[in-house]
């Protein structure tokens, strides 16, 4: 049982709520074992909560991180790093869009930002 984390032990290390847990589970994110009430998280379920926090600060839906692990269960890790490579180059474009949004809200906050500045100086 050294390698089995607690509930409690599962949101510490993951800095995740206790809501936040039961709801990966309820969508079947995560499947702990159960002895009553009490749930255990083996090393699938520590690596999975891994790649979902991951996959979410990317940008990933829970939907499409659940469908992603649900490839490897069926169809093993050629089929699985296949479909990653494919989300994440459509991720990358949405991201790169994102960022070019940002740059150009930047720039054009920066130049009324120094317009205001300007008639304040005069």
């Amino acid at each position: 049982m050294a390698d089995v984390l607690s509930f409690k032990e599962m949101c510490a290390r993951f800095d995740v709520t206790p809501r936040t847990l039961r709801y990966y589970e309820y969508i079947e994110l995560l499947s702990p074992q159960k002895e009553g009430r009490a749930r255990f998280y083996g090393p699938r379920e520590v690596a999975r909560m891994t790649l979902i926090l991951r996959g979410r600060r990317f940008g990933f839906s829970l939907e499409e991180l659940r469908q992603w692990l649900l490839i490897y269960d069926h169809q093993g890790t050629e089929a699985q790093n296949r479909a990653w490579i494919a989300l994440a180059d459509r991720q990358l474009d949405v991201l790169t869009g994102q960022l070019d949004e940002l740059q150009g809200a930047i720039a054009d906050l920066r130049a009324l930002r120094d317009d205001v500045a300007k008639t304040l100086a005069d």
